[in-house]
């Protein structure tokens, strides 16, 4: 069985490379240009196009997955390649499953589904179906386990309705790898100020984590870049650890964070739902908490 991957950035394209190798012997990737680099059996080139915007490709990569019609395109989950998957499923009448938690070597795909308070199983039964995968689902043994064996070029199909940028603007970039971090610091509306940050910073630091919200913080309050936010609707982790910081823990918020190994929680309130999604809880003011562990741990 052949799987087809397409991710927008370095670290996924690789990390799903890899751990698709592990349910199948035959990987390919997709690369619009030669801006990023993978191991895989085969790869895939789309010459890239002046000016032209990654939803521009969605014809040419939907016209390849026709033509070659491996059984799973395996791919990351970004607000573009979200926009491209369903475009390309509608296209050919295939099927997208999202939210995958995870994906066995029969194809049986774990996903949530009504908002995150349920898991369904699903299987691929027919044709070329896309599953949207995000970091750490598939696991891999080894990066180097798929060798490149051949290298094919894809013609460009010109889009029969083409985005035009009419302006461009640079965004504060954001180093953090939630995904990949081992142990996460969450804040809520707990927090009360914003310079009460700097002691959350501390706290991570201590822990050598990185730090995420809710979505309250990121879009309500912007105190922390949208890429931190973690929920139904943002990033999905699996950490070692995850320490909830003043976070009441709605259904919303913990679907992002259920799949940590060990899930710590300080709130004053007691009757915080998060206290049920926790293997730890501290029932008090965080105020006087967080300096107590930076102590311990720092």
């Amino acid at each position: 069985m052949r799987i087809m991957v397409l991710a927008e950035t370095q670290k996924a394209l690789t990390e799903l490379c890899a751990g698709a190798s592990q349910i199948s012997p035959q990987v390919e990737a997709v690369i619009i240009g030669d801006q990023l680099k993978v191991v895989a059996d085969t790869i895939w080139y789309i010459p890239a196009q002046e000016y032209a915007m990654l939803e521009d490709y969605t014809e040419s990569i939907a016209a390849l997955i026709k033509q070659e019609k491996p059984e799973l395109i395996i791919v990351e989950p970004t607000k573009r390649y979200k926009l491209i998957a369903g475009r390309i499923a509608a296209m050919l009448g295939t099927t997208v499953i999202t939210d995958v938690l995870e994906l066995e070597k029969d194809f049986v795909a774990k996903r949530m589904v009504y908002g995150g308070t349920a898991i369904r199983t699903e299987k691929v039964v027919s044709g070329s179906t896309i599953v949207m995968v995000g970091s750490g689902v598939l696991q891999s043994k080894s990066v180097t386990e798929v060798t490149v064996r051949e290298e094919r070029p894809v013609q460009f199909i010109e889009p029969k309705i083409r985005l035009k940028r009419i302006a461009r603007e640079e965004k504060e970039r954001v180093a953090v790898d939630l995904p990949g971090a081992k142990v996460v610091v969450g804040i809520g509306r707990g927090i009360a100020e914003q310079k009460d940050l700097e002691m959350i910073k501390q706290l991570a630091l201590a822990l050598k984590g990185e730090i995420g919200c809710t979505r309250p913080i990121a879009e309500a309050e912007k105190w922390m870049p949208k890429e931190t936010y973690l929920g139904v609707s943002g990033l999905i982790i699996a950490p070692e650890v995850y320490i909830a910081i003043g976070i009441s823990g709605q259904i919303q918020h913990t679907v992002g964070i259920n799949r940590s190994k060990l899930i710590v929680s300080i709130n004053k309130e007691k009757s915080a739902p998060i206290f049920k999604q926790s293997d730890y809880g501290i029932v008090g003011d965080l105020y006087k908490v967080l300096p107590a562990l930076i102590k311990h741990f720092g």
